[in-house]
């Protein structure tokens, strides 16, 4: 045991890893300016600058949110953690959910929220399909739920749920609204207040442009209220002054919105230790999507997606999906026939530095995903990876034009 510790061990020498230009469904490759901003040494949890930050970020992702909801702030953990915060606050067991699923992350949603003891009714699309509002406003009129919750942008299909018409929908039946747009959010739009919601969760790894790793959530008044209910200070830190609220304790500690809303707020409450590294970069990505402006980044992703899907187009291969709901970020297509998906793959990455996706569920060995997102949504990376994808495809025996990817993408520039 001792030989794995000596000074010539692998083991003992620093990790650094190869250079990869991540042209997949996320992560992606991070900006260098949130890299910059992640380098900063931390300072205490309640020094001035630090509580100045965390009131920045909140101001700052207010408007990458669109909405003007105090509550706005982050959750410590990848984007699944805000999903798991927002549904195990606002949930209690027999509560009922409404689930449209039109791939892997709707079930995802699924699972958690009955992992919260709701009763979770779904309806479901054939992957690569999205729901109208007639079909979800249907099911909730059948179901009578508590909550909808749904997955804007769903990266296992590349699809975009249109979700503009669904909170008047849930505002007439009395159903709170929540969405994950961790996929989504940052190229494709995106608007709490006028499209109603009252709960979203993304993360930092997609259009965002960060690593995994905070979960940046936005809450409505009825949200906070319905949280509030619930809401319960552990002994220790709790006093006189605290009033316990009258609901179902919340099932999980470090996911307690109530109690993390209390740290973030004027109180602050010593619930955890903010990751402040996290934090900062957290903060730095929202900076620089709001220096870009939206409106902007969202162009530039539609742009360059749409670059990327007419090379892959020209280059003799078929596009998956609805391509009138198809996301601006990631785009889906057929492996050809007669081509192995995964050797293209392992070609990519380890011959180019390229990677591109696989699928899961049914889509697994089927469709390769290929993001244009974040730091990567720009043009030398879509013709960097069409010309090394031709490169892989006319090796492997596939049929196609030569430099027609390229040319087609060239050709939308």
């Amino acid at each position: 045991m001792t030989d794995l510790f000596t000074p010539a061990s692998p083991l003992l020498r620093p990790f650094s890893a190869p250079p990869r230009l991540l042209m997949g469904p996320g992560p992606i490759t991070v900006d260098p300016r949130v890299l910059r901003a992640m380098s900063v040494q931390l300072v205490g949890q309640y020094d001035p600058a630090m509580t100045q930050c965390m009131n920045e970020t909140m101001a700052l992702y207010r408007g990458v949110f669109n909405t003007q909801n105090p509550w706005t702030f982050l959750v410590d953990g990848t984007s699944r953690a805000g999903i798991e915060a927002v549904l195990v606050s606002m949930l209690e067991p027999g509560d009922k959910v409404l689930v449209p699923i039109f791939g892997r992350f709707g079930h995802l949603l699924t699972e958690i929220a009955q992992r919260c003891g709701a009763q979770v009714h779904t309806i479901e699309k054939e992957w690569g399909e999205v729901f109208t509002p007639d079909e979800i406003e249907d099911a909730i009129k059948r179901v009578k739920p508590k909550m909808l919750a749904v997955v804007q942008g769903d990266t296992s299909t590349t699809m975009l749920q249109p979700l503009e018409h669904l909170g008047e929908i849930c505002q007439r039946h009395q159903v709170l609204f929540y969405s994950d747009a961790t996929a989504s959010i940052g190229g494709n739009p995106f608007k709490t207040d006028e499209w109603q919601l009252d709960a979203v969760s993304v993360g930092l790894q997609k259009c965002l442009c960060g690593p995994s790793g905070s979960a940046p959530i936005t809450l409505s008044e009825q949200a906070v209220e319905t949280i509030k209910r619930r809401k319960h200070i552990e002994a220790g830190i709790r006093t006189d002054q605290h009033q316990a609220g009258k609901g179902r304790i919340i099932g999980s500690n470090y996911f307690d919105l109530g109690m993390i809303m209390d740290y973030w707020g004027e109180e602050r409450l010593n619930h955890h230790t903010e990751a402040t590294t996290m934090l900062y970069g957290a903060r730095e990505c929202a900076r620089i999507l709001l220096e870009e402006g939206i409106d902007n980044v969202i162009a530039r992703h539609q742009l360059h997606g749409d670059a990327m899907a007419k090379g892959l187009s020209a280059m003799n291969m078929q596009l998956f999906g609805d391509q009138q709901h198809k996301m601006t970020n990631v785009v889906g297509v057929y492996i050809p026939d007669g081509i192995e998906g995964e050797q293209i793959r392992q070609s990519m990455l380890l011959d180019f530095g390229i990677e591109i996706g696989t699928s899961f569920g049914p889509l697994h060995g089927k469709i390769w995903r290929v993001g244009t997102m974040g730091y990567n949504a720009r043009k030398d990376a879509v013709l960097q990876t069409l010309v090394a994808l031709e490169a892989v495809l006319r090796r492997a025996g596939h049929d196609l034009d030569a430099n027609a990817g390229v040319d087609a993408a060239l050709a939308m520039y």
